[in-house]
């Protein structure tokens, strides 16, 4: 009796694990949540104005607008708000607008051609 596990790769398929659960609530980019923001100033979204969602936790009540996630109840919500990362996040939030597929794509040098100057036709 003992020695090794039969099953040695137990971390490997809970890693795997994980990342399928964080896929299956996918999340927003940044840009995305930023103009969001943009257009509630509030930030703080209430319960009552929320949807009823079976498959989302907490029947998609409890929802954080900056880190784009939801919870299974208020209490799990309000510790939310308390941690570092939350805390980081309305920060980077509050800040300059996060870089866009469209900024990616001017660096790159995909964008729109430039043909110079616009005439006008008569």
């Amino acid at each position: 009796m003992g020695g090794k596990c039969p099953c040695r790769k137990v971390k490997k398929r809970r890693y795997s694990h994980k990342t399928a659960r964080r896929s299956k609530f996918l999340l927003k980019g940044d840009d995305a949540v930023y103009e969001e923001l943009q257009q509630k100033p509030g930030g703080e979204m209430k319960e009552a104005t929320l949807p009823l969602d079976d498959d989302l936790p907490g029947m998609g009540q409890y929802y954080c607008l900056h880190c784009d996630r939801y919870f299974a109840n208020v209490s799990v919500r309000d510790e939310h708000f308390k941690t570092k990362r939350h805390k980081k996040r309305v920060k980077q939030m509050m800040g300059p607008a996060p870089h866009t597929q469209l900024d990616a794509d001017l660096a790159a040098g995909m964008g729109a051609p430039d043909s110079g100057l616009k005439l006008m036709s008569m």
